[in-house]
């Protein structure tokens, strides 16, 4: 007989495989249409079950934002990209665990450049290195095209360096595709500046890398940009269904639990609290609540605690009883994949398949104490 839903223990994770299958097909597709090299972020997944996949259908590498990510991710391929500069111990361990492989690194300060730069050298190691630029989400990334040519330079004093281009991430467009006409006008703008005055100073990028999955779909108007970097589009869920990013038929993740209460009036409460499905919250009224049931999007995760979600039947024909079960797709998918040790594969009600999500959690440095017996 076929393992199925009915079988799992809850809270557990489910993939809609042929709802990844689209997702994957999609993403692929509009990059070889448009040119675009895809290099995937793998922080949505963290698996890499699902990075063979993206990486047969096309991305020329992966993303990560850990060494763990990398350690994990190097088994399939060896063109990483580390989205953020490492420092202290962390770079050790970055040079370590993707020695051999094609490693490229974002950096936006003279102090991590000089950093890189050095141990680099001291390890016989080139590392490929782009210039992060803030475009509009004021996070990370230099201000100025001026700043950019001025730490461009820097890398390319560094022997153990190799200055590639510049990356952004355009997080601030957090609105419906429909509506971000004048934010990547904007956008494009900006890097065409940016572009034409490293031209002018002799250091016209080969990479132009940007991107996140709500713009995803329209990243090829930013003119000169060479490869996009989207990472939660693999799953999708709430939040890119609210942006507009997905349809909610395309919200892969859910997140399986059983009622356990329908003691109280107008709700109900599930197995499945933060620590299955994360407490990120969306922006807007009608944005409420921490997640919601596939069937009954309506029927809303209204408050948590660690391991029970209480649903709000109030505005629903519908309220489940005690011991159904019910699958919520999360708000954000990225957090529940760092929850969980597995993904279960399916289709309909039959569990095919699992996979380790090998790259969650932090490594342990070796010379860490030893732990202390019982």
């Amino acid at each position: 007989m076929p393992y199925t839903v009915a079988d799992l223990e809850t809270p557990v994770p489910l993939v809609d495989l042929d709802r990844l299958a689209h997702n994957l097909d999609r993403m692929a597709a509009y990059a070889t249409l448009h040119q675009l090299a895809l290099r995937p972020h793998v922080k949505t997944h963290k698996s890499t079950r699902v990075a063979v996949e993206q990486l047969r259908l096309g991305a020329a590498g992966l993303t990560c934002a850990t060494p763990r990510e990398l350690q994990v991710m190097r088994e399939v391929t060896d063109d990483l990209y580390l989205a953020h500069a490492p420092l202290g111990p962390k770079l050790l361990r970055v040079l370590d665990v993707t020695e051999g492989a094609r490693l490229r690194v974002a950096v936006d300060s003279p102090h991590a450049i000089e950093t890189l730069g050095t141990t680099c050298r001291l390890r016989d190691r080139v590392v490929d290195v782009v210039v992060e630029m803030d475009v509009g989400m004021h996070r990370m990334g230099v201000q100025t095209a001026d700043d950019v040519v001025r730490l461009a330079g820097a890398v390319r004093r560094q022997p153990g360096l190799r200055f590639r281009g510049i990356a952004f991430y355009p997080g601030h467009i957090r609105v419906p595709a429909t509506q971000q006409d004048d934010q990547l006008e904007a956008l494009d703008a900006l890097v065409r500046r940016t572009l034409e005055t490293l031209d002018r100073a002799g250091l016209a990028p080969e990479v132009v890398s940007g991107g996140s999955t709500p713009a995803a779909f329209r990243m090829h108007q930013v003119r000169g940009l060479t490869e996009v970097r989207p990472g939660t589009y693999v799953y999708n869920d709430r939040d890119t269904f609210a942006l507009g990013a997905s349809a909610w038929d395309d919200c892969a993740l859910t997140v399986l639990a059983t009622v356990v209460s329908d003691a109280v009036p107008g709700q109900v409460v599930i197995d499945a609290g933060s620590k299955a499905l994360g407490r990120e919250p969306l922006r807007g009224a009608e944005a409420a609540g921490y997640g919601a049931v596939i069937d009954h999007p309506e029927v809303r995760v209204v408050r948590m605690s660690e391991e029970h979600g209480v649903l709000d039947t109030s505005d629903s024909l519908w309220r489940p009883a005690v011991g159904e079960r019910v699958r919520i797709v999360p708000n954000h998918a990225c957090i529940v994949t760092h929850c969980f040790d597995a993904m279960l594969g399916v289709r309909g009600d039959v569990v095919e398949t699992w996979w380790t999500v090998a790259a969650r959690g932090r490594h342990i440095p070796d010379h860490a104490p030893a732990p202390l017996s019982r």
